[in-house]
């Protein structure tokens, strides 16, 4: 059932109340530092926060994982259609930290007070939740290893 619901929600057209997120993520099983690594495709939820609209002007599509202490938080488009590791929001690491009662890989930006934590939907895909200092909801993502 999971899989399905991440696709209803992920596939819908109008606005994802956070409950429903939530509820989804609370479900999920945790991931491993390791299970992150390598390069993925990523997508957002429609739920109204502000950061849905600024990756879409950075031509966000995914995040590379090099290892635990390498992450490419914002890979984007060129003008040509390939992916590269986009600076604007500097570097980040991989730590397991503990998140809605779970230890959970997540990603720490270098320079930003921002935490981005994944629950496995499966063996390619995560659900991520953006945890930022200061905002008044989450930014909930998903990423698919490509």
């Amino acid at each position: 059932m999971t899989i399905e619901t991440f696709k209803m929600l992920a596939d819908r057209q109008r606005s994802t109340p956070i409950t429903e997120l939530e509820s989804l993520f609370d479900s999920l099983p945790a991931v491993s530092e390791s299970f992150m690594i390598g390069d993925w495709l990523g997508g957002v939820f429609n739920t109204g926060h502000a950061g849905e609209s600024q990756l879409t002007q950075l031509n966000w599509v995914g995040k590379r994982f090099s290892d635990r202490l390498n992450v490419n938080p914002i890979v984007s488009l060129d003008d040509t259609g390939q992916r590269f590791a986009n600076p604007i929001m500097g570097s980040a690491q991989l730590r397991m930290v503990e998140y809605r009662g779970v230890s959970t890989a997540t990603m720490i930006y270098d320079k930003h007070p921002i935490m981005d934590h994944f629950r496995q939907i499966d063996a390619n895909t995560v659900l991520g939740v953006m945890d930022k200092k200061g905002d008044s909801m989450p930014l909930y993502f998903y990423l698919q290893r490509l």
